[in-house]
């Protein structure tokens, strides 16, 4: 389906925009990395967490979310829906501790609270290992997403997307720094929810579909609408909710959804203006991408399942598709084929925005983990700011080449998401505790990483070349976080701890919680600690928090099904937990 004249106005007076930004911030990035790379440590919280849903907005959501919702139900979502208890932890916990640090990246981290050789190996390592291999599967993962829209919607091949899409982006984002990315991330935001709602309300009034009542009655879609799984299945039940509720949200890292937080989260908390401001982004971008974003994507998806229902439609719909991209992700770009012209450019403009917004966010947090703490810490760190800056501009352009290459390696969104799942799955724990336990050291988190990705490579390429039965992704994460956690802490146990004096700067900057710090130091009554009441109130604030986002998601879910009352109901009980999260705020915030 091509675009019409009105289409095209609208999404080149987009894509204009967005360039001015990027130009209208290239001299300010330029001063410094401390600019590029975190805007001078002066965002705001609002601005700051709409940022990071705009990043977690990306080309390849909606196409992910209609490809579990296709393959097994709304309820199949819980595999990223689990991903709310990490997000809460981070903001009652984790966000004042990473604006207390005052690293330029979270990899800058490893020298603070590690000591020694192992902690500048790690530094390096960590670098490269998720600002090039981590970074570039999702990029891929997102430039995958943009090829299947792309071929749907404007009928062009892969290559000429991939070409397209990345040098505009990387033109974009080697100029602005992180300035321009969060300033566009927030109109990108705003676009991109008009393009979704648009999406869902087109969907909904296909004759094969008629409407949300005729959506929720289809005998077709029976056993796929409900929002928990059938637990007479324990096998799809543990899959798709047991796992990730009782496992998955503390034992893998993924990006965005770090447990303690990490990545460009990280990078979100490190450039707030204060404390304060780091928990209030994670807050609101916990709350934004978990309560308010997802429906429309589901109801795409659950339509998709009336007018394409099977992965021969699809293709019978669009023949000139590669048939190696067709599956079930395929289905959402496919139902935007019945928007109205306009509307449609609107739409495609919110997915180059979605696209833009990720991939602009990841080559930025990239690149300041290449230059920051590879090239700079390990090659040359003698030379002025500026050449840091151009450092990582030629970074930029090196990692989106990259991505494009892997792109047209994979195949689905899904099968990306499980196997960075699986990779990670494992090292979470060593996140969450480093900050407490003192007793973890670099080689704890070395360990972590080695065993998750040799247990990763096992699976992926070893297991069935061998002739073993297979097993399900579920049972492969599980076993993957019994041998890494296991691993890992072995290693802890016997090797020794941080230098005495890393350990002392470390508490003396961060405060962390937890009396084996003051034990191990030696501290006496006159050490002050963490203010007293902190914990509780942190904890408080987490379970109000799941309330807050949980109730709003099912509310409105209940709601959109028919049943106003359950989901007026969950809405009331969000809206108290939302009282309650304000009013402890203050406490949890005191350091």
């Amino acid at each position: 389906m091509q675009l019409t004249a009105a289409d095209w106005v609208v999404v080149l007076t987009y894509g204009a925009i967005v360039l001015a930004v990027g130009l209208f911030f290239a001299r300010r990035a330029g001063k410094g990395t401390d600019e590029f790379f975190l805007a001078g440590r002066k965002l705001p919280w609002w601005l700051l967490g709409t940022s990071m849903v705009a990043t977690t907005f990306s080309t390849d959501t909606p196409n992910l979310v209609t490809d579990m919702v296709r393959t097994g139900g709304v309820s199949s979502n819980w595999l990223w829906w689990a991903f709310v208890i990490t997000g809460m932890c981070t903001v009652f916990f984790y966000a004042k501790l990473w604006r207390r640090s005052g690293a330029l990246t979270d990899m800058a981290f490893y020298e603070l609270r590690y000591s020694g050789a192992p902690a500048a190996f790690l530094r390096g390592f960590r670098a490269l290992y998720l600002g090039v291999f981590f970074n570039v599967m999702i990029m891929a993962t997102v430039t995958l997403a943009a090829i299947k829209i792309g071929g749907v919607l404007l009928g062009v091949g892969k290559y000429e997307v991939v070409l397209l899409a990345g040098t505009v982006t990387v033109l974009y984002s080697a100029t602005s720094g992180l300035w321009g990315v969060v300033v566009t991330d927030l109109m990108l935001f705003v676009v991109a929810m008009v393009g979704s709602v648009a999406a869902a309300y087109y969907a909904l009034i296909q004759p094969e579909v008629g409407g949300l009542t005729g959506l929720m009655s289809a005998p077709e879609l029976q056993g796929k609408l409900s929002f928990l799984p059938d637990f007479t299945d324990w096998r799809t039940a543990a899959a798709v909710f047991i796992v990730p509720v009782a496992v998955q949200w503390w034992s893998t890292w993924y990006p965005g959804s770090e447990p303690g937080g990490g990545g460009y989260v990280a990078q979100r908390m490190l450039a707030a203006r204060n404390e304060k401001e780091a928990m209030g982004a994670t807050l609101w971008f916990n709350v934004a991408h978990y309560a308010l974003r997802p429906w429309p994507w589901v109801l795409v998806g659950l339509a998709s399942l009336l007018v394409y229902p099977s992965l021969e439609s699809i293709q019978l719909a669009f023949p000139h598709l590669d048939p190696s991209i067709v599956r079930n992700d395929l289905a959402y770009p496919a139902m935007l084929v019945f928007l109205p012209h306009g509307l449609l450019g609107l739409v495609v403009a919110s997915l180059a925005a979605a696209y833009m917004s990720t991939i602009s966010t990841h080559l930025n947090w990239g690149a300041s983990y290449v230059v920051d703490d590879f090239y700079r810490r390990f090659i040359n760190d003698w030379e002025e700011d500026r050449h840091y800056v151009t450092a990582g501009r030629i970074t930029t352009v090196g990692l989106i080449i990259l991505a494009g290459m892997v792109s047209l390696w994979l195949e689905n969104a899904l099968q990306a998401f499980q196997i960075l799942l699986q990779i990670g799955a494992g090292t979470g724990l060593v996140f969450l505790l480093r900050w407490f336990w003192w007793r973890i050291n670099a080689w704890s988190e070395v360990a972590a990483l080695l065993v998750s990705f040799s247990v990763a490579l096992y699976f992926q390429f070893i297991h069935g070349a061998l002739g073993l039965p297979a097993l399900d992704a579920s049972l492969q994460l599980v076993i993957g976080v019994a041998i890494t956690t296991v691993g890992w802490v072995t290693v802890t146990l016997l090797t020794p701890p941080a230098a005495e004096e890393t350990l002392r700067g470390f508490y003396k900057e961060i405060r962390p919680f937890g009396k084996g710090w003051r034990k191990r130091l030696s501290l006496g009554p006159q050490d002050p600690g963490p203010q007293a009441g902190g914990v509780a109130a942190g904890f408080l604030g987490w379970f109000l928090g799941l309330g807050a986002v949980y109730g709003a998601l099912f509310g409105t879910g209940f709601i959109l099904y028919g049943s106003l009352g359950t989901g007026m109901v969950c809405l009331v009980v969000a809206a108290l937990a939302m009282a309650g999260i304000f009013r402890i705020l203050p406490r949890v915030g005191m350091a």
